[in-house]
Parts: structure tokens; sequence; C-alpha cells
């Protein structure tokens, strides 16, 4: 059987994205890019690859790859996106897909033309916890779901403080496009992703802005979002997102659904990065609390399932689609925030 050839761009995450593709039998990461040279050569060294390049470009041109994983700063995902789909590779794209929905919409576009896949990175829903709660919203045990909440807090977690997390040029924004976009994702996901129609936010930085001033650091987005979501259904959805925040857990992370026959909730434990979930119902005049407890089947990871995809030709979830609502409701929660008003979502 011959292996896909892949290439990873960006040895920050994308450590993690060698590590995924290497863990399927059809996958050979046959190369890496990171402009560091020496994390490059240490990286690769590690990871056992051979093919080392501080150019994205010569990478994508020079090694026939079929497929292009993107962990970059934000700023680039759409440029290197568009560079290996006009080489004929398929794109998994870490998130956020770009740094707004223009250019998500060109990514959209130019996989189409070229026929080949484009997927975002959105790896919460690769839990135990989230795949199995995913089976019992399709089930149908929540009914109709009518609001939902997800969040994600730091009491103190700005990442790279000074660096091009906290740069809206290379960024886009603050935890808002960077944490909250994966606990907006989940939420969509298990909601079904129904359509929105309007936004409205508000960004705050108070603690992270008084800190960067403080340690001579450079820091231009939010540290504190916060928005709700109305879709065409009825629904309402809750986001709040944070790097700094005065509460009393140094991690927060927690997505509830509520439903006319039940509800769930996916949250984290002891303030780390493993998870719980449980689902609430009435039955017989009787309510429930349903636990999910170990073991359940583990989903593979994100590039694990994307290989499965291209090798047998089947459908893939977290798709280039999806990764687009998720840009137009970053963008409009930051519109609004901007503005103070509401924003309508044109669809």
């Amino acid at each position: 059987m011959n292996k896909l050839r892949i290439g990873v761009v960006g040895l920050g995450m994308g450590r993690h994205h060698v590590r995924g593709f290497k863990e399927h039998p059809a996958a050979e990461v046959v190369a890496v890019a990171d402009t560091d040279a020496h994390r490059l050569h240490e990286m690769a060294n590690e990871l056992g690859v051979p093919g080392r390049y501080t150019n994205a470009a010569d990478m994508i041109h020079r090694e026939r790859l079929d497929v292009v994983s993107i962990a970059t700063p934000n700023k680039f995902h759409a440029p290197l996106t568009l560079a290996a789909l006009e080489a004929g590779c398929h794109v998994l794209c870490e998130k956020p897909m770009a740094m707004n929905a223009t250019e998500a919409r060109q990514m959209l576009a130019a996989a189409a033309r070229a026929g080949r896949r484009l997927m975002i990175n959105f790896s919460y829903r690769f839990t135990e916890q989230s795949w199995a709660l995913k089976k019992e919203v399709e089930s149908g045990v929540l009914g109709e779901v009518y609001f939902a909440r997800t969040i994600w807090h730091r009491r103190r977690g700005l990442p790279g403080f000074g660096g091009w997390f906290g740069q809206k040029e290379l960024s886009g924004g603050g935890p808002l496009i960077d944490l909250g976009v994966h606990r907006l994702d989940l939420a969509l996901w298990l909601m079904g992703y129904p359509r929105p129609v309007w936004v409205l936010g508000s960004t705050y930085n108070p603690i992270a802005t008084w800190l960067a001033k403080e340690q001579g650091k450079k820091f231009d987005v939010e540290d504190f979002a916060i928005g709700l979501v109305k879709f065409a259904n009825g629904a309402t959805l809750e986001i709040e997102a944070s790097w700094a925040a005065n509460i009393a857990e140094r991690e927060l992370m927690e997505t509830r659904l509520f439903g006319t026959a039940g509800g769930l909730v996916q949250r984290n434990r002891n303030e780390g990065y493993e998870f719980e979930a449980a689902i609430y119902v009435e039955r017989n005049g009787a309510q429930y609390d349903l636990h999910l407890h170990p073991p359940v089947p583990k989903p593979k990871n994100s590039m694990y399932h994307f290989v499965v995809a291209l090798v047998t030709n089947t459908s893939h979830t977290a798709t280039g689609e999806e990764g687009l609502i998720v840009m137009e409701l970053l963008d409009a929660l930051y519109e609004s925030a901007a503005t103070g008003q509401p924003v309508a979502i044109k669809g």
C-alpha cells in the first residue's frame, strides 16, 4: 500500500500533528517546515522526519506531498492553505480557519477548484466524552435544543505573552479566536450546526493591557470576550472566553446544552485537560443524572481521522464549511464588540 506523503508546517502545535499522523500506518510524515531553524532540526530529529525546510513553500513544491498540515500563526493559515491546494495537496488546517471569513471563503473556493479536502483541526470534538455525547444528541435524548452555553476561562493564561498570540496582525484576536473557537465549534457541532442569524458581542482587556504595559510587552487584543448567538430555529448560544479573569479556577472549560427532553454537560476536571460528561433527563416522573464513565471507545485523533477519510474515500468531520460558519460568527462578534450593536449574519 502506498502511504500518504505528509508535510507539516509549524512545529509548535505542529509537533502534535506529526505524532497524530504517525499513529496511522497509511501515513508517512516525510517533511516538516518551521522558520526557526533550531526548533526545526531539534524537533525533526526527535520526531524522526527526514525532510526539513525553513521555507514552507519550498517544502510544498519539492516534496510531492499528498497532505499538508498547517499549524502556524493564524495570519499564515490562508496563504499556506491556498499554496498547498494549488499544488494538489489535501489540507488539515489548525483552528481558527483563517484571520476572517473572507479568507475562509477563498480557501473553500480553492479546495473546490482543486478537488481536494480541507479539514479544520477542531480537536475538542475528538475526546471520548464529546464523541459519546454527539451520539446521544443524535439519538434524540435531548429533544429540541433551545439554549447552550459554552465557555473557556483562564485565571491567568496568556499564551506566549509578548508573542504573536497577543498581536492582532498575526492572530486576528485574543482568547475568543484562540480558546473560544474550540468551545464554539463543540457547541455548534453538538447542536447540529444550526443557521445563525445575529450575534451580540463584547470584549475587554483591562488585565492583560496593564500587564503588557508593566512588562513592556506588545499586546493589542482582548483578554476577555462574551457573545450571544441567535439561530434561525429560535435557539440561543452564549459563549465566553478569557486568558485573564478573576476566578477561582486556573482553567475552566464547560459546554452545556438545554433541550426539551434533557440536558448535557461536558467539562474539564480538576482545572486540567481531562474531561467528564453527563446527561440529565426526566423519565416516568423521575429525574436522572446519567454520567459517562470510562471505559468508553476512545476516538482517534483528528489527524488519524483525516487519513482514514482520505484512504477510504469517506466523509470527514470538521469540514471547511463548518470552519467558515465559525469564522463568520467570530467576525460578527468582534464587529459587534467594536460597534456596540447586534450584527446580522448573512446566509
